[in-house]
């Protein structure tokens, strides 16, 4: 059973993020969405759960099977919904991100790039413009070094088991030009036999610009999600405080889905 907690604090943006999943959940049998709400204190627990069972009931009725709600009161909401994904053995955690621009983000949009920092559960980011159609393509961008260490490949799996798309795995790597080289090429076959359950095929782009090759990649094989795999701290700098990722985060289209290696 997989078990999905959408944490909703009821503004704008996690409701955005929480209708996308719904659409995204709807129809699976073996799926558990767990909408999860932090109030600040006993006077918000009876709107808190008004608010919690409206959203329920939007999601039953676009079709997701199972509903359940869960309350906390005070806390850190980071450590929160840590200890929740990890009490309940969670697949995946969703939420949601504001626009770069937006002062929102310094609350919600903040919380959602902490969470990916210190939660070893998947975390996908929903971008407010996002626009579900279907999770038929998911791309996942590699640098093709130790692999076999370094990629999460039973949490990514655990989540592509939820809508067994077809897997894209790229690099952008402006040095490899005509053919790969042997060790890219042995770092290929690893990948390979992580992700064999899967449809899978195997880009090496040479543009220079990483962002470009993303888009475009993006747009040529109509992804519909991004996977990306932040480092710890003691192997490098977190790609979540990077610009390099937070531009990824803030800037998307389509939802990211960060596994911790």
């Amino acid at each position: 059973m997989h078990r999905v907690i959408i944490p909703v604090d009821f503004s704008e943006t996690s409701l955005n993020a929480a209708r996308y999943t719904a659409q995204m959940l709807a129809g699976k049998e073996d799926t558990v969405a767990i909408l999860y709400h932090n109030y600040e204190s006993l006077d918000d627990h009876d709107t808190s759960l008004n608010y919690q069972e409206s959203l329920r009931q939007e999601f039953l009725q676009a079709g997701v099977k199972s509903v359940e709600c869960e309350g906390e009161m005070g806390g850190d909401l980071i450590d929160n919904i840590t200890r929740l994904a990890h009490t309940i053995r969670a697949t995946l955690i969703i939420m949601g991100i504001t626009g770069k621009s937006a002062i929102r983000q310094v609350m919600f949009g903040s919380n959602t790039l902490k969470l990916i920092d210190k939660n070893l559960y998947p975390v996908m980011i929903i971008p407010p413009d996002a626009v579900y159609k279907g999770v038929n393509n998911v791309a996942f961008a590699s640098d093709f070094k130790n692999v076999e260490n370094t990629t999460p490949s039973d949490l990514i799996c655990s989540v592509l088991e939820m809508f067994n798309p077809k897997l894209h795995i790229f690099t952008v790597n402006k040095d490899v030009y005509i053919s790969i080289n042997e060790e890219m090429e042995k770092q290929k076959q690893i990948l390979e036999k992580m992700f064999s359950k899967y449809n899978t095929e195997f880009y090496f782009l040479t543009m220079n610009d990483f962002y470009s090759a993303v888009d475009n990649f993006i747009t040529d094989y109509k992804i519909d999600i991004m996977v990306t795999v932040p480092k710890h701290q003691s192997n490098s700098t977190s790609l979540f405080k990077t610009s390099h990722t937070k531009r990824l985060a803030y800037h998307s289209h389509i939802p990211i889905l960060a596994a911790h290696e």
